[in-house]
């Protein structure tokens, strides 16, 4: 991150009675757009990171959706939730069979 001296800090503060223009919210705009290309690109932290369907993993795990449903319960098998999908990552999948 940039470093900001204490003079710009007090000018980036923001004010009940100030005024936020059109320009303002096109500048977020553009800064926001900016990193969710970064994100896209692989840029970010995850970089390369596959991420698999509960589908998929039931086929690759050959289990039932049941069982699935009982390994993430138990904390057993790591996944995450975006809108309303379960994603598993395919790395620590991989690991969790290598394991047993």
């Amino acid at each position: 991150m940039e470093k900001i001296n204490k003079s710009e800090e007090r000018e980036r503060r923001l004010y009940r009675d100030q005024l936020i223009t059109v320009g303002d919210f096109l500048d977020l705009k553009d800064q926001l757009l900016a990193e969710f290309r970064n994100l896209i690109r692989g840029s970010g932290t995850h970089a390369g990171q596959k991420w698999l369907k509960a589908m998929e993993v039931r086929k690759l795990l050959k289990i039932s959706a049941g069982k699935l449903q009982y390994l993430r319960d138990k904390g057993k098998i790591p996944f995450t939730k975006l809108g309303g999908v379960t994603y598993y990552d395919c790395d620590k999948i991989e690991k969790m069979m290598e394991a047993s």
